[in-house]
């Protein structure tokens, strides 16, 4: 089980604990902090966010913009990634392809799934991982695939072997 996983399922027991965990993962990667995203459901293969409709996530015509939606997208594609590598592999996201389907109003729930099997490997593969982001009435706005690379973990640096 993944690091993230675990802490996941630990801090979702109390009570604000879903609130804190998107806290801890918006310190650790501080861009995604500009959506203010709370995480709704995590667990190997599915990823679950979503983000409230407020002013800094508004474009001109008072629609959810673009950027944000990219950023829900890559945030709930990349949790989903790490809670479900095995320990001994990374992964970067190399690509993403858009389709922006409406106009995104109001709070908007992105799920992020992957379109292969996550395996364990002993070289590089790339991992699609398709995210759809819906409206409150359920409509998808929205929709990425997302490009992950995934990659055995490097040996850490001056550590011996065996």
């Amino acid at each position: 089980m993944a690091d993230v996983l675990a802490l996941y399922r630990r801090m979702s027991r109390w009570p604000g604990g879903r609130w804190l965990f998107s806290r801890a993962v918006c310190l650790k990667a501080p861009y995604f902090a500009t959506i203010a995203p709370r995480f709704v459901a995590l667990e190997p293969g599915r990823c679950e966010v979503r983000i409230r409709d407020r002013r800094r996530v508004r474009n001109h015509i008072g629609t959810v913009h673009a950027i944000a939606l990219c950023n829900l997208a890559e945030l709930a594609a990349g949790v989903m990634t790490d809670a479900s590598l095995p320990a001994t592999m990374r992964w970067i996201p190399r690509g993403m392809a858009v389709e922006y389907l409406k106009k995104a109003v109001g709070a908007q729930h992105a799920v992020a799934e992957p379109e292969a099997p996550v395996v364990e490997a002993a070289s590089g593969y790339e991992l699609p991982v398709a995210v759809t982001v819906t409206d409150p009435g359920g409509e998808a706005v929205f929709r990425a695939r997302i490009a992950m690379w995934v990659s055995p973990k490097r040996e850490a640096r001056g550590a011996r072997k065996g």
